[in-house]
This record gives C-alpha cells, structure tokens and sequence, in this order.
C-alpha cells in the first residue's frame, strides 16, 4: 500500500503573519561567507507563538504544563479526526459540534484537525485580523464525548479570533486545563490536505524550549 508525508507546518519567516500583527519574526545575518567571514550564522527573533505552533497550558496557567511534562509519544497520533467545515460564522461552534457528532467510534479519536480554508488567505492582512475563533464550547463538547483528544488543531492562526479576543481568552482556557488538557496547534498548514485524504499517523515535533508556554513545531502527516 503507497503511503506518502506530507508537511502540515509551515516554515518560519519574515514575511509570516502573527497575531495582532506583533511580535514579527526578524532573521539578522550575523555573518556571511559573501562577506568574507568564514560561515553564514543566522540570528532569528520570534514569539514563541509565530507560525504553526502548539499552545501550552503554561500559556495561561501559571501552574500549567509545557514541553518538559510531555513524552515523545503525546505527540504522536495514531487515530486522527479531519474536519472540513465551512463557516460565516467568524466565531466556529454548532457547525462544527455539528460534524463531530456524526462521527462514529468517537472514544478512539485521539486529534481533532479543523480546516476551515482560511490558509487560502494567509498572505493576506485579513488572515489575522478576521481570523476565524472557535467557541469555549466545543472544548466541553470534546472533553464529554471525545474523551482521549489530546490535540485540537486548525488553519486559523489563533484558537482566539482577533475580532473577539475575551472569548478567545475564555477558549485557551477551556482547551488548556491543566487538568486534562487539549493542546491547541494553531496556524498549520491545511492547503495541500482534503478529506479524501486518509491521516494514517500524525507526528508533531515542538521545539523543545523547557519551561515554555508555546513552541514552534514542524507537522508530518502519514496519508494514505
């Protein structure tokens, strides 16, 4: 049986969106062979939260999670939702709770992935200033009946949609608990993926900064 990978994540640049349009990535050549010094040496300055990342309960709980409370094998997922909904509802919930509960055999499901198609807008201002936010609760509604979803991931570039950040505020809470947390991957990269595609395997790689509320990550998908 053919298989193939594929990259759920994009790469980090200048030119990447960020929330609030703050906080922007900056790469500063520290040295260039072009220059005449001996190797290319790059500094990069980034948010932690820039690009495909991966939110930690750390983020809004002081007492909350990060990178070192994992195992490799939190960030391996063998039994992988994917979810295309179309929303004009800037803020997604009954649309979605909607498609979830269609789905059968719901106690295996161990990711949630959403495309909602706003990656076609990337390279655009309204990627991040209409940016589509997902309702507080869905998290109940995941936590109720899809009980080992470890990861909630989407192309939107926060869980928080610019245009109504206190229930942003509300939704990274409810995703994060400590006590049984959903961890967010915001910003990936859907636009190559459809739901004729089969997710066999997904693999999450954060960068592994201790102590961290959110971690750049690249995404691998195993797709049949």
């Amino acid at each position: 049986m053919k298989t193939n990978y594929i990259y759920l994540s994009y790469c980090l640049n200048e030119a990447t969106p960020t929330y609030g349009n703050s906080d922007k990535v900056n790469l500063t050549k520290k040295s260039s062979i072009e220059h005449n010094d001996i190797a290319n040496h790059t500094i990069i300055t980034t948010s932690v939260h820039n690009g495909t990342h991966i939110d930690m309960p750390l983020h809004f709980f002081s007492d909350g999670q990060s990178i070192n409370d994992f195992c490799c094998s939190d960030f391996i997922f063998n039994y992988v939702l994917f979810v295309e909904i179309n929303s004009s509802d800037i803020i997604i919930n009954q649309n979605l709770v909607q498609k979830l509960s269609e789905v059968e055999d719901k106690i295996k499901i161990e990711a949630i992935i959403v495309k909602t198609g706003n990656g076609a807008k990337r390279n655009d201002e309204v990627y991040w200033r209409e940016n589509f936010g997902f309702h507080p609760d869905i998290a109940d509604y995941i936590r109720e009946f899809f009980p080992n979803v470890r990861l909630f991931g989407f192309d939107s570039i926060s869980v928080s949609s610019f245009t109504n950040r206190e229930l942003g505020r509300i939704a990274h809470r409810k995703f994060l608990d400590p006590k049984k947390p959903i961890l967010l991957l915001e910003d990936m990269n859907l636009n190559e993926i459809s739901k004729e595609d089969n997710i066999k395997k997904l693999i999450v790689a954060p960068l592994r900064i201790k102590n961290s509320d959110g971690l750049p990550c690249t995404v691998i998908a195993e797709v049949l």
